[in-house]
This record gives structure tokens, C-alpha cells and sequence, in this order.
């Protein structure tokens, strides 16, 4: 019960820390982002799902059953999880690099990314060393959320948010690859279905909420703009993925 307790009161300062964002004078809003409450229902439910199945029985039997459907015990894997979890935030900046311009500038673009893996991160890592729950194909006790797919939801989210006065269709593409690579941790073992519905809801939230308080980190960085200079590169080795930040000033 104390493992439920610590994700709801997680799931509340997520609550708490976009609250105080929005009332902090909205900050010279950008008045071509809207994020409203009515947009956290589906992120905040898929997380209160996966929340949920942590203790009830009947969501339990759900992920077995599921588990056994799509895996079937087969021991063949497919580790292109490993490249889609980031394939669309590594499309915003191929899309830009071709001459298809997204909605921010690549200083701007990029404190939102770090911001929303930063987010992203730091609940994956917490939830995973409080709850402890056990892979489906039993290497470890770090199952819920799935990393990959919260990587992929928030590339998903960000890749829409950057493009989707564009044309729809590259949200549309992020998040078909986003949950291709939710059913890959899946089919590879690695995941129950109730981790990656839990990592999906922690991906879109974390980029909802980069954006939200992008105003802030722009009126911050923007007094030296001049002199700013900011680079995220994607980094891989064998054991980990992620992004790598650097600015000069």
C-alpha cells in the first residue's frame, strides 16, 4: 500500500508543480501554445491505470494474459526498441535540417526536449526503484514504467507540439511509432502491457508540461541571446540511451 501511495502523491506533484507554473503571471505566454487541463485527462489516466494494476488482481491477470498472447514464451526478440524510442524528437530536428520548420528555433526547441527528459527521467528512474516490479521475463525488478516507451511518448508529444500546424500527420507518425515501440517491450518480455500504458501517460504529460513552462526558461535564457549558444546530442552505448546538453554563454 505504501508503494500505491508514493505514485498517487507523485502523480499530485505533477499536479502541483503545473499549477504553480500557470499562475505565476503566465509569464508572457506564447500565445500559439495552449495547454489546458482538458489535455492532461488522457496522459494523467493512462498513468492512474498503470498505477492501478499495480495492486488489482483483475489488471494483473489482464497483463498475463496479455503477455502470454503476444509473446508466447517465443524467444526471439527484436531490439528495435532501441532506436524508435527515440526516432521522432530525433525527426524534429532532421525535419528542420530539410527545411521544414517547426514551431521553435533550435535554442528554444531544445530547453523544451531538455526539459521534458529531464521530467521524463528523473519519474521513470523514482517509480521504478519505489515500486519494484518484477520483468515478465524475471531479469530484474525495474518493470514499471518502461523507459522506452516513456522516451518514445515524449518525442511522440514533442514531435506533434513542433509540427502539428504543419501538417497532422507527424504527430500522427511519432505516435504510431511510439506505440510500436511499446509493443516491442512487449513482445521482447521486457514489459508488461500496464508498465507501458503507465510509461506512455509519464511521456505525453512530461512534454506537456515542458511546454508549459517553456515562457519561463525563454524570458531566462533570452537576456543573452545574443551570446547563448545551446547543443543537444542523442547519446548510445550498450547499457543506456539519452541526451547530452551543453551551453555557453
Amino acid at each position: 500500500m505504501k508503494k500505491i501511495s508514493f505514485v498517487l502523491v507523485f502523480i499530485l506533484m505533477y499536479f502541483n508543480v503545473f499549477s504553480q507554473t500557470k499562475s505565476q503571471d503566465t509569464l508572457q505566454q506564447d500565445k500559439n501554445i495552449k495547454v489546458s487541463y482538458k489535455a492532461l485527462i488522457i496522459p494523467v489516466s493512462l498513468i492512474g491505470y498503470g498505477t492501478l494494476s499495480l495492486y488489482n488482481d483483475r489488471l494483473t491477470k489482464l497483463d498475463t494474459s496479455i503477455r502470454n498472447n503476444i509473446n508466447s514464451d517465443n524467444e526471439k526478440t527484436f531490439p528495435l526498441d532501441e532506436g524508435t524510442q527515440s526516432l521522432a524528437f530525433i525527426s524534429v530536428y532532421g525535419l528542420n535540417l530539410f527545411g521544414v520548420k517547426g514551431k521553435n528555433n533550435f535554442k528554444d526547441r531544445s530547453i523544451v526536449l531538455a526539459t521534458a527528459y529531464l521530467l521524463m527521467g528523473s519519474s521513470v528512474t523514482v517509480l521504478k526503484n519505489t515500486t519494484k516490479r518484477q520483468r515478465p521475463n524475471q531479469t530484474g525488478f525495474t518493470s514499471f514504467p518502461s523507459g522506452h516507451t516513456a522516451t518514445a511518448f515524449m518525442g511522440a508529444e514533442f514531435l506533434y507540439q513542433e509540427y502539428k500546424d504543419v501538417s497532422p500527420w507527424y504527430g500522427v507518425s511519432g505516435y504510431f511509432i511510439a506505440a510500436g515501440t511499446g509493443y516491442l517491450r512487449m513482445y521482447n518480455n521486457k514489459h508488461w502491457f500496464s508498465d507501458v500504458v503507465a510509461a506512455a501517460g509519464i511521456g505525453i504529460l512530461s512534454t506537456k508540461i515542458a511546454y508549459w513552462v517553456q515562457p519561463f526558461f525563454k524570458k531566462l535564457f533570452s537576456k543573452e541571446e545574443t551570446t547563448t549558444q545551446t547543443a543537444v546530442i542523442p547519446y548510445y552505448n550498450k547499457n543506456e540511451i539519452g541526451l547530452s546538453m551543453s551551453m555557453s554563454f
